[in-house]
């Protein structure tokens, strides 16, 4: 069942939205343009790894898939220039297998 969120998020650094052990999920973006989202794996520097980096252009949909690596710590991360509120949809459980081009775009219809 998808969940609707909304987090507040200040400027300059990278922000945490979800995080979990050992936890499967995925997470769809859309907007601000300019942000820039990650999934952040492992105990942290110098130990840890990041992993699906995009940046959001208010034109396709964005998708964060937590899966393999999350018997480590997984935290999926949001970097914005300004303070923002920022909407995803919350998928808890494994990737369903949606069919997403190898860009890893989906468009959305204005």
């Amino acid at each position: 069942m998808a969940i609707q969120k909304t987090k507040h998020v200040t400027a300059g650094g990278w922000r945490t939205l979800e995080s979990g052990w050992n936890v499967k999920f995925w997470m769809t973006f859309f907007m601000p343009k300019g942000a820039q989202i990650k999934v952040r794996n492992g105990g942290g520097w110098p130990l840890g790894w990041d992993s699906q980096k995009q940046t959001l252009d208010g034109v396709n949909v964005k998708i964060l898939k937590v899966e393999g690596s999350s018997i480590v710590y997984s935290r999926v991360q949001v970097y914005v220039q300004h303070e923002v509120d920022i909407t995803y949809i919350y998928y808890p459980g494994p990737y369903d297998g949606l069919m997403i081009p190898s860009s890893g775009n989906l468009p959305v219809e204005h």
